[in-house]
Parts: C-alpha cells; sequence; structure tokens
C-alpha cells in the first residue's frame, strides 16, 4: 500500500501550517456542527478540525488513504470516512437532517463540475470553504464587465453568497501545483434573491449566452428570443454576455415562462 498521491486523482496535498491554520479561523469550527471534508488526503487539515469540534465526516475517492486516515485520528475524535468519488455521491445519503458544511481541497481537474453537483444538495448546505485554482476562484466572484465573469459567476451566484477569502501560493502544496491556489466561501441562499422563473430555462439562457460569448445577445439567444423580445426586458440586444448581470439573465428566463 502506498501514501503518494495517484496523479489520476489530481492530488496535491496541503502541508502549509500557515495556510491550515488560516483555513481553520474562516471556518471556525464548533462541536456539534456538521462538518464534511471533501478529499482529505494526508489529513493536514482533518485532524486539526477533528481537534476542534470531535466529529468529522471524510469523502475520499482514494482508498489507499483510508488506513492513515483511520488510523491517526482513532486519538484524537469520531472520523467517519465515505469511500466514495463526490461527483456521484448524494448528501442526503449522510446521515441528519442536513445544515452540512462543507470544505475540501478540491481537485482542480473537477472542481466546476463538483461544484455544480454540490449545488443540487444546496437545501442541505449551510455553507462551501473550498480551495481551488485561483483563476476558478476569481471567475466565481467576478462581476458582470469584468474579464472573469461567465457562466460559473452567474450560477453560482445565484444559488450562494460567494466571498473570495485569501491566496495560497503553489509552494503550500506537495507536489506544488503549476498555478496559484485561492480559498472560496459559498454560502447557499435561504430563498433565491432573484425571481428567474423556471430554473430549466434560466440554466438554458445563461449557458447559450456564454456559449458564444463573443456574440451580442441577440445573436447567442435568437434560438430562444428576438431582438424586441430582448429589448422588452430592458436589455440592449446589441450587448454580450458578460455585460449581463444576475437580474438581467433573470429577466430573460422569466420572460420565456407562461
Amino acid at each position: 500500500m502506498s501514501n503518494r498521491p495517484r496523479k489520476r486523482f489530481g492530488q496535491h496535498f496541503l502541508h502549509d501550517r500557515r495556510i491550515i491554520d488560516r483555513i481553520l479561523q474562516v471556518v471556525d469550527p464548533q462541536p456539534g456542527q456538521r462538518l464534511v471534508e471533501i478529499g482529505p488526503g494526508r489529513g493536514a487539515l482533518t485532524y486539526p478540525l477533528l481537534r476542534r469540534c470531535g466529529r468529522l465526516t471524510a469523502i475520499e475517492i482514494d482508498r489507499d488513504l483510508v488506513p492513515l486516515l483511520i488510523d491517526k485520528a482513532a486519538a484524537i475524535g469520531d472520523l467517519e470516512i465515505v469511500n466514495a468519488d463526490i461527483l456521484e455521491f448524494d448528501l442526503a445519503e449522510l446521515d441528519g437532517d442536513g445544515d452540512f458544511r462543507l470544505l475540501g481541497n478540491l481537485p482542480y481537474n473537477i472542481s466546476t463540475p463538483l461544484m455544480f453537483h454540490l449545488l443540487e444538495s444546496a437545501r442541505l448546505i449551510r455553507d462551501m470553504h473550498f480551495m481551488l485554482q485561483e483563476e476558478v476562484a476569481r471567475r466565481i466572484v467576478a462581476a458582470a464587465g469584468e474579464s472573469s465573469y461567465g457562466r460559473l459567476s452567474v450560477m453560482l451566484q445565484y444559488h450562494c453568497r460567494c466571498e473570495y477569502l485569501f491566496e495560497v501560493p503553489p509552494a503550500s502544496f506537495r507536489p506544488p501545483p503549476k498555478v496559484d491556489s485561492a480559498v472560496v466561501r459559498l454560502s447557499p441562499h435561504a430563498e433565491p434573491e432573484h425571481d428567474i422563473g423556471d430554473y430549466a430555462i434560466f440554466s438554458d439562457i445563461v449557458q447559450s449566452a456564454f456559449g458564444q460569448r463573443r456574440k451580442t445577445v441577440s445573436n447567442s439567444l435568437k434560438s430562444m428570443l428576438d431582438r424586441d423580445a430582448i429589448s422588452a426586458c430592458g436589455i440592449d440586444p446589441g450587448l454580450r454576455a458578460e455585460n449581463l448581470a444576475l437580474a438581467d439573465f433573470a429577466r430573460l428566463s422569466r420572460s420565456l415562462c407562461p
């Protein structure tokens, strides 16, 4: 059995004590809370979390790391490990009624699809603290008109309050990634802040608009809305998707609802 990272899992293990302490500070875990760590790796964050809250659920795809984690955690607290692929795991399978606090150093090659997957269970989640590639973190919090603004920005900001917390250098990991990282906080809204009408329609509009982001919205959305319909929503059909705020996409979506 080997404790080396498996390349197919895209693992980069956090080891920087200062970064670990800073994550603990922003998460501020408390006894009795339902913490769920995604991809605990070798436990750099797992064990400090256990010392703070006494109980933790970890979801780890690499079965070779499970015995190591269980052995070291035995004297610290109650560690439950689910050996599963988080992309295929349903949070509803965990014990309890939700209010989960998710955190983890997400593999960069699956971070975007993983966040969309987790949003399907947003009703069960209190907040999420994730370490991501810095470029992805910037896209999540970007506002309309910024170069990083795109589909990920709109969809995550519809579901959550999104905060960029701090950057993490490559040297904080073993092996070091080739990119900078950053920690973000995503807090699902108790109630949607924008009326989008039908979610499937809203999602299609956002995807179509940014799928051809160099085109004007009158061109990228022509199969769904004509120029007059876009104008009726108070939106200039000559604008590009990157110029439309979340509220604009919400109006476009509502206009297509019966």
